[in-house]
């Protein structure tokens, strides 16, 4: 052979040898070479205590009760659209604003179009932003309508029973173990809307409640699962005689102001109201209302039930200071409605003022 051939012959043995290398290194896309998914790194963490259930109130590590303060901020899909996810959020919320918890809504919809990695990779960066600065995230799965019969308002809240027990068997794994995460909203407003989406049925909805939670519990024991009541999480009467069988867990309430219709509006008729429908399970169990607020009637996204004067601040507040009530407040957002800020600037909104006066205070006591 010619010297010509000896070295195309070479460079078709090394390109041949490069090719397998490459093959070799690349990940498999085989069934059955997919690997197992990730748990997050505890110890990547800073000591941060544990959250848990005592009686009707929360308490940390040492025994002292704590109270859940903070607010709603958009889905992490949307914030990502605007280019807003990221930790200069958290910071501000928990340096200006005197928030010690925020809850996150994960849509259905987006949860499907992020895909189960990306958005677990974007919570895996709240975990870490909200832990470094000390304060806690409720992770809910927002949907509103009636899961039972896979019947909702919207299609940006279309889910499955399977697709909800999958989120939450996702999640539970990825964090367990992870202090930051203290709650986990199982469905965030269930409703029928007048039997339109099927009929409503307790032991249903608690039978499919107590499922979700003995599953989670299978993983972890150290996260505390919430549950709604239904009239879009305002009406937790059910409990009275048939509550959820299962320990350790909180129930959720959003009492949102025109829920509650008093003929004479005071303090006294709107306590009766909220102890009739809600505000009574805190007697025996902790509560967390983990959406509220207002806006004025003319304001932007008024809407049903979310009206109000301004006068229902400072009632819900002494009332859920009398009760012993958790919260967070909707929605830390200029956008969706009833917004706590008018801009990406922060600049507060009439009810964001009014919530960041409270949250200061209580974290001064």
């Amino acid at each position: 052979m010619r010297p010509t051939k000896f070295l195309a012959l070479a460079l078709c043995l090394l390109a041949s040898a490069s090719a397998l290398s490459a093959n070799n290194s690349a990940p498999s896309n085989d069934w059955w070479d997919i690997p197992y998914p990730n748990q997050f790194d505890v110890k990547s963490l800073k000591t941060q205590s544990f959250i848990s259930v005592k009686g009707n109130k929360f308490i940390d590590d040492k025994g002292k009760t704590f109270t859940f303060r903070g607010v709603n901020i958009a889905d992490t899909g949307k914030l990502l659209s605007q280019n807003q996810w990221q930790k200069s959020l958290f910071e501000e919320l928990a340096n200006n604003w005197g928030v010690n918890t925020i809850r996150l809504p994960i849509h259905p919809v987006s949860w499907r179009k992020l895909g189960p990695d990306v958005y677990l990779g974007h919570i895996d960066e709240a975990v870490r932003w909200a832990n470094d600065l000390g304060i806690y995230l409720i992770l809910d799965w927002h949907s509103i309508g009636y899961l039972p019969t896979e019947q909702y308002q919207h299609p940006m809240y279309d889910t499955t029973i399977k697709e909800t027990r999958d989120f939450w068997r996702r999640i539970t794994f990825r964090y367990k173990n992870v202090p930051t995460v203290a709650v986990y909203e199982l469905f965030n407003e269930p409703t029928t809307m007048g039997n339109t989406l099927g009929e409503r049925n307790w032991a249903e909805w608690k039978t499919l409640n107590e499922s979700l939670i003995d599953m989670i519990y299978a993983s972890d024991k150290t996260v505390i699962p919430l549950v709604a009541g239904f009239n879009w999480a305002y009406d937790l009467s059910p409990i009275k005689k048939a509550p959820i069988e299962r320990e350790g867990i909180a129930y959720a309430a959003h009492p949102y102001p025109q829920k509650a219709k008093p003929e004479v509006k005071n303090d006294k008729n709107f306590f009766k109201l909220w102890d009739e429908k809600w505000g009574f399970a805190a007697d025996t169990y902790p509560v967390i209302a983990t959406e509220l607020g207002w806006v004025q009637p003319d304001g932007y996204g008024a809407h049903i039930p979310v009206k109000d004067d301004g006068s229902y601040g400072p009632r819900i507040v002494k009332y859920m200071q009398k009760k012993g009530v958790s919260y967070t407040v909707w929605v830390f957002d200029p956008d969706w409605s009833p917004t706590m800020i008018n801009d990406w600037d922060f600049t507060p909104s009439e009810q964001g003022a009014f919530f960041k006066q409270v949250m200061l205070e209580a974290k001064k006591r």
